[in-house]
């Protein structure tokens, strides 16, 4: 027998407005009713519990409990009774018997009791499989088995998102959908990010001095109800340096989520390792470090860059053009040299630039050539400034 917790009974309210031929006798009969909740009687969940009436369903990552029994229906002693309860799954036989010891005997009328508990890890058909062996008085060995098969039904569905910033930081938007018929409490979200890097939670608004969670108080997800967290990685110190290794990351952490149902039945996810697509910079990557956000019509403002050789075994002697755009205008010497650039190591360079025309503009015009290799880089669209008339006050 399946051991579940009880359920609250729910009831169909049955009302009609006081004009009607009723009158007001459904909404007296509901507040007589012992069922219902005293002042909230048109709510279809009752104040009373019920015994399950069947075998219910049972989700990925919730705990199996069941009763076993073994009832000694003769009027005779039997002896040596050795009980043993298997999970079968579609990959994997486990015992789950509380002890493998025989009981020396057992009189009629008596039984055996145990109770088994089993974390459900698989999804799909599950057999539990219960033997029982003895020997009569007569010494004769008995042996019988009997099968109890019940489905593992998947609770939630993941579905997740990365986005792979300029500056090495990765954002993970995971999408978690409730797929039973109950709503759920979600206890705990939270990543567990890979060796390489620090994640922050950003599920959670700043309110009076308190951190206050985006969906509020009371974090219940409704079924088929889609929610939305949000994760940012960044690069630990010793890795950020390596532009080589953080290149070639895919591995990012994992999931984990906790949640209770209807009266505190606890289950528990744990996703597999979550893998991005790693970001292509090529031989050389240039990033900004940076960069002000608003500046003035004609008048010169600084940038920093970085520049990075991507490559783990070839030097490079870069040099660096600026060209003009439209609206961007490169104050400095176009085709200087920058020197040799070791693998997998970076510069920084400061540089300046003006704008001749207002509004958000695009930077653009950057090119660096390799001269060992004859080989250009390009780069445009690095990054906008929003260019306002020097008469123009921004308020901070």
């Amino acid at each position: 027998m399946r051991l579940t917790k009880p359920t609250l009974f729910t009831n169909i309210p049955v009302t009609c407005e006081e004009k009607d031929l009723p009158g007001d006798l459904f909404n007296q009969l509901m507040r007589d009713d012992p069922s219902t909740v005293n002042g909230a009687e048109v709510l279809m969940l009752g104040e009373m519990l019920t015994l399950p009436q069947n075998f219910g369903n049972i989700f990925l990552g919730e705990t199996f409990s069941s009763y076993i029994s073994v009832h000694n229906d003769s009027n005779q002693v039997v002896k040596d009774i050795l009980v043993k309860a298997d999970l079968q799954t579609s990959s994997q036989r486990l015992n789950l018997s509380a002890s493998n010891a025989a009981v020396a005997e057992l009189k009629p009328d008596c039984c055996i009791d145990d109770v088994i508990h089993h974390e459900v890890k698989e999804i799909g058909t599950h057999i539990l499989v219960c033997a029982v062996s003895y020997t009569t008085q007569a010494g004769e060995k008995m042996y019988f088995r009997k099968f109890f098969k019940f489905q593992v039904l998947k609770p939630l569905d993941v579905k997740t998102k990365f986005y792979n910033a300029e500056t090495d930081e990765v954002f993970l938007e995971a999408q978690i959908q409730n797929m039973t018929t109950s709503p759920m409490f979600m206890e705990k979200v939270s990543l567990e990010p890979s060796i390489m890097y620090n994640v922050t939670e950003l599920n959670s608004v700043s309110q009076a001095g308190e951190s206050v969670s985006t969906f509020g108080s009371r974090a219940y997800l409704q079924p088929m109800d889609t929610r939305q967290y949000l994760y940012c990685l960044k690069p630990k110190k010793e890795f950020a340096e390596k532009a080589g290794i953080i290149k070639g990351v895919t591995v990012i952490g994992k999931l984990d989520i906790v949640w209770k149902t209807n009266l505190g039945e606890r289950g528990r996810l744990q996703t597999s390792q979550l893998q991005r697509m790693a970001p292509g910079y090529g031989d050389v990557r240039l990033s900004l470090e940076a960069i002000p956000d608003t500046v003035n019509l004609e008048e010169p403002f600084h940038i920093t860059c970085k520049i990075t050789n991507c490559s783990s075994e070839r030097t490079m002697d870069l040099v660096l053009e600026m060209c003009n755009t439209n609206s961007i205008h490169w104050c400095g010497i176009s085709g200087r040299q920058l020197g040799k650039l070791h693998p997998s190591s970076s510069l920084c360079l400061a540089l300046t630039l003006l704008s001749s025309v207002q509004g958000l503009q695009s930077i653009s015009g950057l090119r660096l050539t390799d001269t060992f290799l004859k080989r250009t880089y390009e780069y445009d669209d690095i990054a906008q400034v929003c260019v306002i008339s020097s008469a123009i006050k921004v308020e901070s």
